[in-house]
């Protein structure tokens, strides 16, 4: 999502966005499958629903509608996508596209976030804005360019079959008809992917080109051994497009970077030197994200916590080798992180309160006037969405990609595991920010996390136990349509099984957290601790904030005690102001 920082004309307001993205090659995990993450870091104006997109066919001479993204609720509205929850609705008029493409005879069905996550062959994409050095606008909207990467991304999933292909189909559109950001200044003018496939993961990195009108891009892929990290800011370094298993991109970048003095030519091209902006908003905006996914995933390599400059500094690597090999679990701990254990942590210090809540929401009240920033954490509270997605090789196509999506912040949410070869997505994916839908898997899990900022110290170890336990019931309830779709003949029972698990899982997540949600207001609320002993009565014990907070805020410089009675005063006054400090009675 956007990392730039929109000024809302109308309302004055400001929003917040930008995504965390972490890659695995299959040699770098347990189970020998791909991954990739993504988080919707977005706030609450983005459009959080997850739907499928059917396969078609189209007629000869067919023409592809290519839609301006605004990357807001909704992000499209119309019939031609074939999606119900598309199609207008109160007074909605259906958008008009902002340029055509040819479109191809047949394209594959697919599950789309804001952007296109994962198709039927398994290809699979997460996202993360970065800064770039060109910015263009689009068709339409005072520029020439017709792609976001949000469209790139839908065309990736329609028309690719293989990870590598989908780089190339989306640099080579991008190149022939231009390419915009989510902002129009340098700052959110850039895209980084993930993109995986059963046996390969690439990390694709775009910018518009000098011009407005075309584009700059670039593919390393992730060696299967590695482990990978973008957070808001490019990655890849030197290019050597000499070497088409290791790199892909767009050789103009050679000739625009030579004009404009950012290169001379000499040696590889450092496509992060020479096209990246560096990171936004504050210093170590991206660089705490990275550091901290290394520092989980592969803590030998001891990467440093400081540097000057993102550009300059070179601080981290792309992609580096995991110290054990990891799984879905290991990636989504990442996704959840707030530097918890480390000089970083979220969780500690006056910020987080008596009850040590890591989330901080914007500062000076909207006015932006006082100098100063948050950490930036992996885990966030204006995360709208965000999934985990899973390429497995050596199993049938219908089961070969997972999307492991999670509605809402990854510290509090369930992820809900949704296979590539399904026919139908459940209603409860459908949540979005604009009506409250207890029925969704949005609204379960934003009740449950603005639920834990009350206590959050005890909160969030409920929640564990139940994203522990729900975890292996899914991972289960995988190998169990992964099984069937190995050993059945019929196709409609396949199909059926995949539809029926991810309703059932995802329904299953709903009650879950909404029993959840009930368990810790009974437990926590009003600051006791409530339960029943032994003999089933009814408990409820105070829960006093500690000691070091107290002495933070200065509690005891807070009122008196109840004064002493002077030297002399006899009777009930005496007797009932004796300068003892009393305790609060019932009222």
């Amino acid at each position: 999502m956007s990392a730039i920082l929109i000024a809302l004309a109308a309302g004055g307001s400001w929003v917040h966005l930008g995504c965390t993205t972490l890659i695995a090659g299959r040699g770098a995990t347990v189970d020998g499958s791909v991954l990739a993450t993504h988080s919707n870091d977005g706030e609450a104006n983005v459009d959080p629903r997850l739907v499928r997109v059917p396969a078609r066919d189209h007629m000869p001479g067919t023409k592809r509608p290519v839609f301006y993204s605004p990357e807001t609720y909704p992000r499209y509205v119309g019939y031609v996508r074939g999606v119900e929850a598309y199609h207008p609705q109160g007074g909605q008029r259906p958008w008009t596209p902002i340029g055509y493409i040819e479109e191809v005879p047949h394209t594959y069905a697919y599950l789309e976030q804001t952007y296109g996550a994962l198709n039927e062959h398994g290809v699979g994409i997460g996202e993360s804005t970065c800064s770039g050095r060109f910015a263009a606008s689009a068709r339409g909207h005072g520029g020439r360019a017709l792609f976001s990467v949000d469209q790139l991304s839908q065309l990736a999933m329609e028309r690719a079959n293989a990870s590598r292909t989908a780089v190339q189909i989306m640099g080579d559109l991008a190149v022939a008809h231009g390419f915009y950001g989510a902002g129009n200044s340098t700052e959110g003018s850039a895209e980084s992917l993930m993109v995986i496939d059963a046996t390969e993961a690439f990390i694709f990195h775009i910018l518009p080109d000098d011009t407005g009108a075309s584009a700059i891009w670039v593919a390393q892929r992730v060696p299967d051994d590695h482990v990978g990290v973008v957070a808001n800011a490019f990655m890849v370094r030197e290019v050597d497009l000499d070497d088409p298993v290791n790199f892909l991109g767009s050789r103009n970048m050679y000739s625009i970077a030579k004009a404009h003095g950012l290169w001379d030519g000499t040696g590889l091209l450092d496509f992060t030197a020479v096209f990246s902006d560096g990171e936004y908003l504050h210093k170590f905006y991206s660089g705490r994200r990275v550091w901290g996914a290394y520092h989980m995933l592969a803590p030998s390599a001891a990467m440093p916590v400081d540097y000057e400059e993102w550009r300059k500094s070179r601080p981290y690597p792309a992609t580096t080798r995991p110290d054990r090999l990891v799984n879905v679990h290991d990636f989504a701990l990442v996704m959840r992180s707030y530097y918890e254990g480390t000089p970083f942590d979220q969780t500690k210090g006056l910020a987080a309160g008596p009850w040590g809540t890591p989330d901080h929401a914007m500062a000076n009240g909207g006015s932006h006037a006082m100098k100063g920033n948050w950490e930036r954490t992996i885990g966030l509270w204006r995360t709208s969405d965000s999934h985990i997605v899973q390429a497995r090789d050596g199993v049938p196509e219908a089961v070969r990609g997972v999307l492991w999506w999670g509605a809402h912040a990854a510290p509090t949410t369930v992820y809900v595991p949704f296979t590539s070869g399904l026919t139908d997505l459940p209603n409860a994916t459908l949540g979005h920010y604009e009506w409250q839908d207890k029925s969704t898997l949005l609204w379960a899990c934003r009740w449950i996390f603005n639920l834990v900022q009350l206590k959050y110290s005890r909160m969030i170890l409920h929640v564990r136990d139940l994203q522990d336990a729900y975890h292996a019931r899914a991972k289960s309830a995988v190998e169990r349509v992964t099984a069937l779709a190995a050993s059945a003949t019929d196709a409609v029972e396949i199909r059926q099984a995949l539809d029926d698990m991810a309703r059932d899982l995802a329904e299953d997540a709903v009650v879950q957290l909404r029993e959840l949600s009930d368990m810790l207001m009974f437990k926590y609320g009003d600051g006791f601790i409530a339960g029943f002993d032994s003999q089933g009565k009814y408990v409820a014990k105070p829960d006093p904030y500690p000691d070091w907070w107290l002495n933070a805020v200065n509690f005891s410089s807070g009122p008196p005690d109840v004064p002493a009675v002077a030297e002399g005063d006899t009777g009930a006054a005496a007797a009932a102001h004796g300068g003892r400090h009393r305790q609060p009675q019932a009222q």
